[in-house]
């Protein structure tokens, strides 16, 4: 596959579900190193867009390509070298957050597994958790599981879902530190689902919004809260979920 293709790249891409269309022929290419971020409300089309980036779900038309390869024909050429967190996707509870970094760490094929495992312990506070059942701990403290699985393999493209979800504030400040860091430092392409508008200003240098399948605006937060006349992203997406005057004159 090609050592300059982008890490995510999709083209026109259309998923339908007997007669609704989820994705209904969005376009957008992520660049290295860039974090983006995917807005809308529920039934928009996130989910679906983030599955199929994934390899998890076939296009109806279009196309869709993780750092060169064909999804989802081609997937397992890449899936070692990106990774997904939500924390509403468990892990199973009766393992010991160790057990569960391994059984994991050998899916991705990680080397030095047990060193990679005491890092993110390190790395995310995890490291008098490890030996713990999964389902003993905390909300907060299963996202910070969730994240170190999601990092098990130092993706080059990680896909998050809501997380910072459950966490205090303190805490969730101290995760999007960490994300920005790893972004920076291992050049990772990152998009990210999020509900938390302050997040998303303060971590995406853009910001992809959808609704009812398409995307209905894509620029940094800067441009859009001007183009807006709006002091906060939250604005910005409420005025483009209710097709307020704003988001009439900026299409």
């Amino acid at each position: 596959m090609p050592a300059t293709a982008p890490p995510v790249a999709i083209d026109r891409l259309v998923k339908i579900y007997k007669t609704v269309a989820a994705v209904d022929g969005i376009s957008f290419t992520l660049k290295p190193g860039s974090i983006t971020g995917l807005l809308g409300g529920n039934g928009a089309g996130k989910t679906t867009t983030i599955a199929t980036i994934m390899g998890l779900v076939t296009p109806t038309s279009g196309r869709v390509a993780v750092l060169g390869a064909e999804m989802p024909r081609q997937r397992y050429q890449v899936l070692q070298r990106m990774n997904f967190e939500s924390p509403y996707v468990e892990v199973p509870m009766r393992l010991t957050v160790r057990q569960n970094l391994k059984i994991f760490g050998m899916l991705y094929g990680v080397e030095d597994l047990r060193e990679r495992i005491a890092q993110l312990g390190r790395e995310l506070d995890l490291t008098d958790l490890l030996d713990r059942p999964t389902g003993r701990l905390s909300a907060g403290q299963k996202t910070r599981v969730s994240l170190a699985k999601a990092l098990i393999n130092s993706p080059e493209v990680l896909l998050l879902d809501e997380p910072t979800a459950s966490l205090d504030p303190d805490t969730a400040d101290w995760v999007r530190a960490h994300l920005e860091r790893y972004c920076r430092e291992r050049h990772a392409t990152v998009l990210l689902a999020s509900h938390n508008m302050a997040e998303v200003e303060r971590l995406c240098e853009r910001v992809i919004i959808m609704k009812r399948g398409r995307i209905e605006d894509d620029d940094s937060p800067p441009k859009l809260l001007a183009r807006y006349g709006r002091r906060t992203l939250e604005e910005v997406f409420l005025d483009v979920a209710r097709g307020g005057p704003q988001s009439e004159a900026a299409q």
